[in-house]
Parts: C-alpha cells; sequence; structure tokens
C-alpha cells in the first residue's frame, strides 16, 4: 500500500488570522492581477514566416480587453526593416462582457535576405503594451532562363502624327451653320413682317416719295440721271400697286402698251392726255438715263409736277375694292406668302444638303471612305475586331484563347457521342450561328482513356454542326498547329444557316473547325462568320493565333 506523505507547514501566529482591511487588499491584488493577465493580453502572428520578394505578409495583433478599455494600435511605418503597404480596418469579438480586438497589417519586401519584424507598441488606457519580434525570411524569385524566352529589346518605332480629325470638325461646324442660318432667318423675316406693317397705302406711299424727292439736292448736283430714275420708279411703283402688277418689271413702252389695253378693256377710266403725258415723260426719262440728254432747265420740275397729277388722276380713276375683291386679295397674298416660304425652306434644305455633302467629301478623301463609313453609320464587325479582346479559359481541359467578348456557358446540345463514354462536356458560345459572329468552344471529357482518332471525331462534329443549322456544307480538311506545337485537325469552308423549318440564309457563312485530342478529353473551338471582307477575317485570323490548350499529365509525359 502507497503511503501519503502530508507536509505541515505552520506560519507565525501574526499569519494565522489576517486582519478584515488585509483581506480586501490582498483579493483586490489578485483580482487586478487576475484581470490584467486575463483581458489585457496582446499577442502578434504573421501568415508566414517565408515569402517571396515584394508578397505580402499578413501581421495580425490579438488584443483582449475589457469593454471600457481605450486601445491604439501603430498607424504609422513601425515595421521597418519591413514596409507597411496595408492597415486594414480593426475587426472587433465579443466574449460575454469583454472583446477581442483584431488589427491586421498587409507588409512586405523589396530585397531579399533574413529580416525581424520588431515589437509593436499597443496602448491601452494609455499604458503601453508591447508584442514578440517575429523573423521573417524573403527569397528571390527563382527564374528558369532555360524555359524561359528572352528576347531583344525592339527599335524604336517613329509614329505618324494623327490625321486631322475632320469628322469632329463637322459635328461642330454643321450645328453653327444652322444656327446662324436659322438666326438670319428669324431676323429678315421679322424685318420683312416689320416693313409689311409699316408699309403706306399706294397713293401715300408715292406722295411720300415725291415729298423726298423734292427735298434731295440731285438736281442742285447736276444728277439728272439719278433724279430721273427715282422718278419713274415712284409712278411705277404706284401703277404696280394700283393698277397693273407687272409695272415694275416693264419697259417703259410696255408700261404704256398695258395701260392702254386696260383702257380699251373698261378696267380704268385712265385719260389719253394722261397716259400721252407719261409716255412723253418715260421717253425724256431714258434718254436721260441711257442718252445722256441734257433737259432744258426747269424741264424736271415739270415732269415732277405731272407726275403727281398724273398719281392723282389715276387714284380717282382707281375704283374702291369691294369687299370681296378684298378678301381675294387677302386670300391671294397668303397663298403667295406660303409659296415663298416653301420656296426659302427648300433652298435651306439645299445649301445645307450641299456644304454636308462637302464635308463629308472633304472627310472622305482626307480619311478614306472606309472610316467615314464606319464613323456615320458604324460597324459592328469592326467595334469587335478594334475593341479591348478577353483572355480567358473555358472548359476541362481547358482551352485558352482571346475573344472580343467573353464567351457564356450554355446547355450543351445533344450530340452524336455515347453518353455512357462522356463523363462531362462543357459548352461556351458567343452570338448564334446566324449572327455576323459565332463562336463556340466545347470540351468533352470521357469515363475512361482512349484514343480518340481525330478524322473520325472531326466527322461525328460536322454531322452534329450540320443538325444544327448547317446546311449545303462544303468541307475542307488540314492539319493544325498550334504556336506551341500542339497538334489537332481543321475543316473549314462554307455553308447556308437553317434559321426555320423551310427558312433558309440565301448568304453563305465561312466557318472554321479546330479539334484537338487527348486521351481522356476533346477540345472544339467552332468560328462562324459572315464574311464582311476586312475585319471578320481578321477576328477569326487573331482568335486562331491565340489558341492555347491545357494538356492533361499524362498526355504531357
Amino acid at each position: 500500500m502507497l503511503k501519503k506523505n502530508i507536509i505541515l507547514i505552520e506560519f507565525p501566529a501574526r499569519f494565522h488570522k489576517p486582519c478584515r482591511s488585509t483581506r480586501i487588499a490582498l483579493f483586490s491584488l489578485f483580482f487586478s492581477l487576475f484581470s490584467f493577465t486575463s483581458f489585457s493580453q496582446v499577442n502578434s502572428t504573421i501568415d508566414s514566416t517565408k515569402i517571396r520578394i515584394g508578397e505580402e505578409i499578413l501581421y495580425t495583433i490579438n488584443v483582449n480587453a475589457d469593454s471600457t478599455d481605450v486601445v491604439v494600435f501603430p498607424e504609422e511605418q513601425t515595421f521597418t526593416p519591413l514596409e507597411m503597404i496595408e492597415s486594414y480596418k480593426t475587426d472587433t469579438t465579443f466574449e460575454g462582457a469583454k472583446y477581442r480586438l483584431i488589427k491586421k497589417y498587409g507588409l512586405t519586401q523589396f530585397d531579399s535576405g533574413h529580416y525581424t519584424i520588431p515589437q509593436q507598441r499597443i496602448l491601452i488606457n494609455n499604458k503601453p503594451f508591447l508584442t514578440d519580434s517575429i523573423k521573417v525570411e524573403v527569397n528571390d524569385v527563382i527564374v528558369d532562363t532555360t524555359k524561359q524566352k528572352m528576347f531583344d529589346i525592339k527599335p524604336a518605332v517613329e509614329v505618324k502624327s494623327p490625321p486631322f480629325d475632320w469628322l469632329s470638325l463637322l459635328y461642330w461646324l454643321v450645328p453653327i451653320l444652322l444656327i446662324i442660318g436659322l438666326a438670319i432667318y428669324l431676323f429678315r423675316r421679322k424685318q420683312r413682317k416689320d416693313a409689311a406693317q409699316k408699309q403706306l397705302p399706294p397713293y401715300e406711299e408715292a406722295i411720300v416719295a415725291l415729298k423726298t424727292l423734292d427735298n434731295s439736292q440731285l438736281l442742285k448736283e447736276n444728277k439728272s440721271k439719278e433724279y430721273y430714275s427715282s422718278l419713274t420708279e415712284i409712278v411705277k411703283r404706284y401703277l404696280d400697286r394700283e393698277v397693273d402688277e407687272a409695272a415694275l418689271e416693264s419697259t417703259s413702252d410696255e408700261l404704256i402698251t398695258r395701260l392702254m389695253m386696260h383702257k380699251d378693256a373698261g378696267s380704268f377710266d385712265f385719260d389719253l392726255e394722261t397716259i400721252r403725258k407719261l409716255d412723253s415723260i418715260f421717253k425724256r426719262a431714258d434718254l436721260v438715263k441711257f442718252a445722256k440728254m441734257n433737259q432744258q432747265a426747269g424741264q424736271a420740275e415739270v415732269d415732277r409736277k405731272t407726275i403727281e397729277e398724273i398719281i392723282n388722276e389715276t387714284h380717282e380713276a382707281v375704283p374702291e375694292p369691294t369687299e370681296e375683291e378684298l378678301l381675294e386679295d387677302e386670300a391671294y397674298k397668303e397663298k403667295l406668302k406660303k409659296k415663298q416660304k416653301r420656296a426659302k425652306i427648300k433652298k435651306t434644305i439645299g445649301v445645307a444638303i450641299s456644304v454636308a455633302a462637302m464635308v463629308i467629301l472633304v472627310n472622305g478623301f482626307t480619311q478614306g471612305f472606309d472610316n467615314l463609313w464606319y464613323n456615320l453609320f458604324g460597324n459592328d464587325m469592326r467595334e469587335l475586331a478594334e475593341g479591348r479582346w478577353i483572355k480567358s479559359e473555358y472548359g476541362n481541359p481547358a482551352v485558352i484563347l482571346e475573344t472580343p467578348e467573353v464567351l457564356l456557358r450554355a446547355e450543351a446540345p445533344v450530340t452524336n457521342a455515347d453518353k455512357s463514354a462522356v463523363m462531362g462536356k462543357d459548352f461556351f458560345t458567343f452570338g448564334e450561328m446566324n449572327s455576323p459572329l459565332y463562336i463556340l468552344v466545347s470540351t468533352t471529357q470521357f469515363t475512361q482513356k482512349q484514343d480518340i482518332a481525330l478524322e473520325t471525331a472531326l466527322d461525328a462534329v460536322l454531322d452534329d454542326l450540320e443538325q444544327s443549322g448547317a446546311k449545303n456544307m462544303i468541307v475542307k480538311r488540314d492539319d493544325f498547329e498550334t504556336e506551341k506545337g500542339i497538334k489537332g485537325l481543321k475543316a473549314y469552308g462554307e455553308f447556308n444557316v437553317q434559321v426555320s423549318d423551310n427558312k433558309v440564309l440565301k448568304e453563305k457563312s465561312t466557318y472554321e473547325l479546330l479539334l484537338f485530342a487527348q486521351e481522356n478529353g476533346l477540345q472544339e473551338v467552332l468560328i462562324v462568320y459572315q464574311n464582311d471582307g476586312k475585319y471578320a477575317e481578321e477576328i477569326k485570323k487573331r482568335i486562331e493565333a491565340s489558341i492555347e490548350l491545357e494538356i492533361s499529365e499524362k498526355n504531357g509525359q
């Protein structure tokens, strides 16, 4: 039987029964120590002690503290020789009435070597606490120069200055010209409207014009030609408005003849003497204007007085218009006004079209009509060809290639493949078969390793393509090899796309089918496009040149 040894320790008598105040002080000291060790603990960790140059180390500081404590973490570059690249937001987790603060920092170093993350100073209620220092190893990035291709530095290429952007000028010039033209049109229209409102009746207008002519200095300055031109114009304008609408456009002889016709027809009660006087003045005026004849002194004043008498007599002979005539005259003026307005609109449109045509021709000759057509009407294929391309992986085993747009996963169609032998099939597409551009990437995984005959597989894929709507297919075959030396089989040619049970597109589509085989997988790339003569072919070539394939390890050995 084992015996237990019991040791008894006797304390001095004064320790047997401590006083009440002593017990309270000891209890307070014990509680403070327990609180400090339990709830004010500070520690630090890192996610890795070995990194490569430039990689991020995640440095974490954990603080257990009371809910009323004030905790301050370092926020400056206190991690030298490592560099702080980011200070993450502090996370808080609660543990009963206490809480834990988790502060993370992103650190890095761009030189290889052995480094030590120094102790970090954390303040809790203005009392400092230090973390442990941690050693870190930073290694160089190993580059295998036997596998990495090396290239010479390319020489500088002279870049031509961009051509003048005529289209941008057109975008600014045409609206400005239209605004200016509209402003001129509205201004002139307002002027004509104001002039029409201010225009006097024919008789008053003629009398005012004669008085204005009297106040002129034409006779005193021996300007007989200008004087008679104004005098005859005044009487012709009066007759044009009151008697004959063609008076202003007629010669002197023509006007006299028309006045005689009006008299004979009984339209106006003209006196023959009045017509004779007018004829004499017209002839004398023609001699002065065209033959530079010097009239007798005072003849001009006599002719001026005679013209006023003729205007007065004509005004008395002209009958007052009836209400019906006034209405007809108003309707005629409105009709004439609309006709003139339409003529001005047509003229404005013609000028605008001429200016636009000239600008388009200049832009076409300077930048090329192909660019002009693209800027005016756009080109979907060109936008795809010249836009930002995306390189991505599709399926398993993966097909890596560049495309104008991301291919979207689609439901794999029913094919001629043996379902029991197929473990998985991935199907990615862009566009539709009858779209200007259609891209398909398909990968198939087989349940068992098998040697795939590409010729047989290609026949099966072509049959599936025909079932999908490819009619009247022309098939040409050739070997294909990627830039990295992976060999496959290519089929290319043309076919008509069937869009419904009884409708087939007349325009042929061009296609290219690439097929690659592995022991446990089949990879397929199909490109179908409606040839536009330039951009579609460029897109096909670029996709074809970017193809990379993921080869299984078994195949790679």
